[in-house]
């Protein structure tokens, strides 16, 4: 179930990209964003209404989703946006993968766990592999001070996105669904965004083309109902840092994609880039081998 949950994320997650630049044109980036939380919302409240899956939420689970929702839900998006019109969007997507090790740190602090080596070498090599990746795009970006900027915003965003999958761990530990911290996060992150857009002057204009709608549709409730719920289903089953490694793999599918729809090819540092990523996973996700029967085994001999 859980490898089922991982695969559909990164599937769903890691082809989102197309709908996002066919989001771009003539409505503002934070009103886009406000129309897909407070369409995901009403479909998450509409379902679990009707199947009588709503938990009831305390005032303390309140403050968690509010908090949840201004992680999640506005800030993290708000910041990847913009660092986008700064700096390459591979340079992005290797900010962004440090989500793995943040997630192990951050658990770590607010939750004293204990952190595997296996992570943070697997989620290192993850790294090390998107830096292949998109080595040209980070390689030939000039140094500027927009360049800082927008490096400073993907790393605000990823911490963001970081803390907010601190919450939803807290709240999956206190017994509250993914679906309706969601649906309540979702809800939260709508009202906030809209309320930054009141208050920037930014208008609410809408595009009724079939590429805005669609990419809109598809963004809300793959991209957002069933990406979000699962990944963070995934957050309470395996910890926030196997979850996170969703971030290396993400851009790998969206190359994959691009290789049909934008002519992207394939080049030696890229593939030697695709192998660490791979083996980052690989890492993340490996068993430790039991030292039981080998200490069974050499009592054995001493005997």
């Amino acid at each position: 179930m859980s490898l089922s949950l991982y695969l559909l994320t990164v599937l769903i997650w890691g082809t989102t990209w197309i709908a996002i630049k066919l989001q771009v044109g003539e409505v503002a980036v934070a009103a886009s964003i406000a129309y897909r939380f407070a369409l995901a919302a009403a479909v998450l409240f509409a379902v679990l209404l009707l199947s009588g899956r709503l938990q009831r939420v305390d005032g303390r689970g309140q403050l968690i989703c509010l908090a949840q929702g201004l992680c999640l839900f506005c800030l993290n998006f708000l910041c990847f946006y913009t660092a986008s019109q700064w700096i390459p969007s591979g340079l992005v997507a290797v900010i962004f993968s440090t989500a793995t090790l943040w997630n192990a740190l951050n658990a770590r602090l607010f939750f004293k766990q204990r952190i595997a080596a296996k992570v943070l070498a697997g989620g290192a090599l993850g790294l090390g592999g998107l830096l292949l990746l998109f080595w040209p795009q980070v390689a030939d970006h000039p140094a500027s001070r927009e360049s800082l900027l927008g490096i400073g915003l993907a790393l605000l965003g990823t911490l963001c996105f970081s803390a907010g999958n601190m919450l939803s761990s807290l709240q999956q530990k206190a017994g509250l669904k993914p679906l309706t911290s969601n649906a309540w996060g979702m809800l939260y992150g709508a009202v906030m965004l809209a309320a930054i857009c009141l208050v920037s002057g930014t208008p609410f204009a809408f595009e009724w083309s079939t590429r805005y709608v669609g990419s809109l549709l598809y963004l809300a409730i793959p991209g957002s109902v069933i990406g979000f719920t699962a990944y963070l289903t995934l957050v309470g089953r395996l910890g926030p840092e196997r979850a996170a490694y969703c971030t290396v793999l993400f851009p790998v599918v969206a190359l994959n994609i691009s290789v049909f729809a934008e002519g992207y090819q394939w080049s030696a540092p890229a593939l030697l880039g695709l192998v660490l990523v791979m083996l980052g996973n690989v890492l993340v996700f490996s068993k430790p081998k039991p030292l039981l029967p080998l200490a069974q085994a050499l009592g054995g001999k001493a005997g």
